[in-house]
């Protein structure tokens, strides 16, 4: 298409609450989800959408797809009015929510698949043929003839990645895709999601707690704190603006002096005569391979891990710095 995938303008949601008072009374009052949010997302884009539990991200998604009918503001997604317009949206976008399923329990995989393309009505040669290139692009042949009751966390995913993207969406929408996953699994979908963005142009919305979800997989942060968009940029910017850092964590075989004039890091711990260190940095001044290499060439490293930013405490420093501590 050739507009905003997504375009969204004062983007509004507000909740009727009855708070109780006292024994017997209760009070009607209103709540704001989403408060005049505006932004757009252009075809083929990734974007993280984050924010602290509460803040209102689940309450766009339900917008941008339908579900939520907006108090005030406009959506289009893919073009459409979401709600007026959603059983044509849902030919066009695709949505994997991480604690929700879209496959059926006790049928065998395939079964659920083959369910699904009748529902978007895909001619049958097309789906056999888009099935098995998710298939093998997510290594589950393995698993077809499995219900799905029986499969681990990690196959369940990637089949709940591989029936959004059944009918070749234009849009998907992910929330919390690699919660509970391992080191491994996450890898695999990670790349997976990488590979359909750049083969088919795909648009990607990420909502996530994982810091290196949004680092591998976006190239643009949308953070949202009680209701409202407090920032739009680059994960790198979004760093700078609060001064989070990743930290680096090296085990050295031997006995090292403490490493405390490394270009572009900060020792914050020594430990064991130096055999273990802690180095904080940050991407606008350096890269974790960067700083390897430069430890490297003073010591010999036998293990290490990388601490990403919390995204609470990220979220929570933007919006102190608009609005002063919050007490």
């Amino acid at each position: 298409m050739n507009g905003p995938i997504i375009d969204t303008v004062d983007l509004t949601r507000t909740f009727v609450v009855r708070r109780k008072e006292g024994r017997w009374r209760r009070r009607r009052g209103v709540s704001t989800a989403v408060d005049a949010m505006s932004f757009r997302v252009e075809p083929g884009a990734a974007v993280g959408y984050i924010g602290a539990n509460g803040a209102g991200k689940s309450t766009t998604i339900k917008m941008l797809t339908g579900i939520l009918v907006p108090t005030s503001g406009t959506v289009r997604t893919c073009g459409l009015d979401p709600v007026r317009q959603r059983r044509e949206l849902a030919s066009r976008i695709g949505v994997v929510f991480g604690q929700r399923s879209q496959l059926w329990w006790d049928l065998p995989l395939r079964e659920s698949f083959s369910i699904l393309a009748a529902i978007h009505r895909l001619d049958e040669s097309k789906a056999d043929k888009r099935l098995r290139e998710l298939v093998e692009q997510l290594e589950m042949g393995s698993t077809l003839d499995t219900p799905v009751r029986q499969l681990s966390l990690g196959q369940r995913m990637r089949a709940e990645v591989a029936a959004a993207l059944l009918h070749s969406p234009e849009l998907v929408i992910l929330d919390e895709p690699t919660i509970g996953l391992d080191v491994l699994s996450k890898q695999r979908l990670r790349e997976f999601l990488r590979y359909e963005r750049t083969q088919r142009g795909t648009t990607l919305l990420l909502t996530t707690h994982d810091m290196g979800d949004i680092e591998r997989l976006c190239d643009r942060v949308l953070v949202v704190d009680r209701g409202s968009l407090v920032y739009d940029g680059s994960l790198t910017g979004l760093a700078a603006t609060v001064g989070a850092q990743r930290v680096l964590t090296v085990d050295l075989v031997e006995p090292t002096p403490e490493l405390t004039d490394l270009p572009g890091a900060k020792l914050l711990d020594s430990a064991g005569s130096g055999m273990r260190q802690r180095l904080a940095f940050d991407s606008e001044n350096t890269t974790a391979a960067q700083l390897l290499a430069a430890i490297s060439a003073r010591a010999e490293v036998r293990d290490l891990s990388l601490e990403e930013p919390d995204i609470e405490d990220v979220v929570r420093r933007i919006y102190e710095s608009a609005t002063g501590p919050q007490r």
